[in-house]
């Protein structure tokens, strides 16, 4: 099938380069030229594992083209994805604005055929009968353009395509993007038409029948075909509560703290009963990065539009916000004054695998041992190697782990890599003026960090 996908960050370019790869005519477009150049040399401009090799066998079989001509894409699609960002506002509800110009640039340059517009980016829960309008709305401004420049009638117009809005919500992991594409728990799509649904499963069949799954011997991946509304509600609803998920272990283990248990053995005991299940109980310093924040605050939003306040929400964000200074809690008690020490941070993303730091936990250390007038130290795998540091302000960047331990009165573990559990804690110990460590993640082994030099300590243990 022919798509067009608008917008290449996380969610756009690893659809695009994913439906290629399963056999798809895809071209991806976005209006920022050097990106686009890149893209077409076969890099990506985010780091995601796996999708520079998809990308660049996609390339090498002509599936995929990368461009900045909305014109051209909207011709070759029969299915066009809306891709694009929809930041937060101060407000707590997403700006729509990209979304919005994507929609009438779409209506703008609709000629003759049958077209499936899809809303592949999170936006606000009635946004698709919304895209609808302003789809048409674009259509009409082009007509009155063409009116007007030309004299033409009515009646001699181009003909316009007929189109339908699907909502097709992503619900990939940034650092298992790829993988959670050809792998998904299920796949949902929201819409009126009969039609528009089928060529959106006939789009995924691959993917539905598992042809590129990495285990073939399961069943089909659960298509769920819902109302447009639903839809949209289904992506804020996973997000919100997996989030509340992450918030209730941490103030678990804010009281296991005080009486003394262990949260990581209560986490196993509670996750061992299949109505609760083991996933997004680690206890830490809390959630972070470009969809929990925004897709939280949105949903509040949306609640207090409606005449209802969403008092479980408000109280998983509240969790959150307090639990990122918990480390700072903990570096106080096991340093005292943190004026003039030295604080190493292992890792800066907001997780593993992803070069990310929107809405960081580490951000927010970083400001406020700055406050408190602690020099601030940090090493991570990636922005330490690619010397990003757009975002970054009071922290010294390391390039490597004994660098970073060097002369530090203690360390705080913000990022759970996988390199971080088989650094010689032994030497970086040796380095260090006060061998401490603060596990924000409950990643490492305490026996191995005692027996290493370290003063260990870590959340809810």
């Amino acid at each position: 099938m022919r798509v067009c996908v608008i917008g290449t960050g996380y969610v756009g370019l690893v659809t695009g380069a994913c439906l290629a790869h399963i056999g798809h005519d895809v071209i991806c477009i976005d209006n920022n030229e050097e990106k686009v150049k890149l893209m077409k040399s076969g890099q990506s401009p985010i780091f995601e594992p796996g999708l520079s090799e998809i990308m660049q066998s996609a390339i090498q079989s002509g599936k995929v083209q990368f461009s900045s001509d909305i014109a051209a894409g909207v011709a070759h699609g029969e299915i066009l994805f809306i891709a694009v960002g929809t930041p937060p506002l101060p407000t707590g509800e997403s700006d729509t604005r990209y979304v919005e110009a994507v929609a009438r640039s779409i209506g703008a340059n609709l000629d003759g055929g049958y077209k499936v517009i899809v809303n592949k980016s999170t936006v606000p829960i009635g946004s698709g009968d919304w895209v609808r309008m302003i789809v048409l709305d674009g259509i009409a401004e082009r007509q009155k353009t063409l009116v007007t420049a030309g004299g033409a009638p009515m009646d001699k117009l181009p003909e316009i395509a007929e189109f339908d809005v699907v909502s097709n919500p992503e619900f990939l992991r940034e650092g298992s993007a790829v993988y959670d594409t050809f792998n998904p728990d299920r796949i949902v799509l929201g819409g009126n038409s009969q039609k528009a649904i089928a060529l959106m499963k006939q789009l995924y069949a691959p993917i539905v029948e598992r042809n590129f799954a990495e285990d073939k011997t399961l069943q089909h991946v659960p298509v769920l075909a819902t109302d447009l509304s639903s839809a949209e509600m289904i992506k804020y609803a996973a997000n919100a509560f997996l989030a509340t998920k992450i918030s209730f272990i941490n103030e678990v283990a804010n009281i296991c703290d005080r009486v003394g248990a262990d949260v990581t053995q209560v986490a196993k005991g509670i996750g061992l009963d299949s109505r609760i299940g083991n996933k997004f109980l680690n206890a830490g310093i809390g959630w972070g990065g470009s969809c929990f924040p925004k897709d939280v605050s949105a949903l509040i939003h949306t609640a207090d539009d409606y005449g209802y306040e969403a008092q479980l929400l408000k109280a998983a964000v509240s969790v959150n916000e307090r639990q990122r200074l918990i480390a700072l809690e903990k570096l106080q008690q096991a340093l005292k004054i943190l004026k003039g020490k030295t604080v190493g941070l292992l890792g800066l993303t907001f997780k593993p695998d992803t070069d990310d730091l929107r809405d960081a936990p580490a951000l927010n250390l970083i400001e406020q041992l700055n406050r408190l007038g602690a020099k601030v130290k940090a090493y991570d795998p990636i922005i330490s190697q690619t010397g990003m540091r757009h975002g970054l302000t009071g922290v010294l960047v390391e390039t490597d782990p004994e660098r970073l331990a060097d002369g530090c009165d203690a360390l705080v573990l913000v990022t759970e890599w996988d390199q971080f559990s088989n650094l010689d804690y032994t030497k970086m110990a040796k380095l260090m003026s006060h061998p401490v460590m603060i596990d924000g993640r409950n990643f490492l082994d305490p026996e191995k960090m005692i027996r290493a030099g370290f003063q260990y300590v870590g959340v809810g243990r």
